[in-house]
């Protein structure tokens, strides 16, 4: 994300090592086989989402459905790269109008020898981000 002015407000959603129950790649029998799939995933939304007058539903950012629909897409058979199921996780969002921006990282472990993580990561900023919704 991009550091706002100093009289700026920017609000995020954060979500943090969601484990995906999903299955990506193809292995051999030498290969070492990821156990886990971890998303990260930070979408800027409107402050106005955050700083709310009232205890309410209604005037915050529903996360919970995009969630749901995060975790359908992952187990929606088996993917050959993380980044197509990347893609597929920016266009749910992306249906969102709420979701101005966002930042999405995708990681795999172990890599080698049972260790380490290995993964993509993408920025959408608000530009971008409406360049994409456009374009689909």
């Amino acid at each position: 994300m991009t550091d706002p002015a100093p009289t700026q407000r920017t609000a995020t959603v954060e979500l943090r090592d969601l484990q995906l129950a999903t299955s990506i790649g193809t292995y051999g029998p030498d290969d070492v086989v990821p156990d886990a799939h971890l998303l990260d995933l930070t979408l800027e939304i409107a402050p106005e989402r955050v700083l709310v007058p009232e205890d309410a539903m209604a005037r915050v950012f529903d996360y919970d459905p995009l969630i749901a629909e995060i975790d359908r897409i992952a187990r929606d058979g088996r993917y050959k790269t993380q980044e197509y199921l990347m893609t597929r996780i920016v266009e749910a969002c992306a249906r969102r109008p709420e979701i101005t921006a966002l930042e999405i990282g995708l990681r795999k472990r172990p890599v080698l020898g049972g260790t380490g993580s290995l993964g993509v990561r993408l920025r959408l900023g608000a530009e971008a981000l409406a360049q994409h919704r456009a374009g689909r």
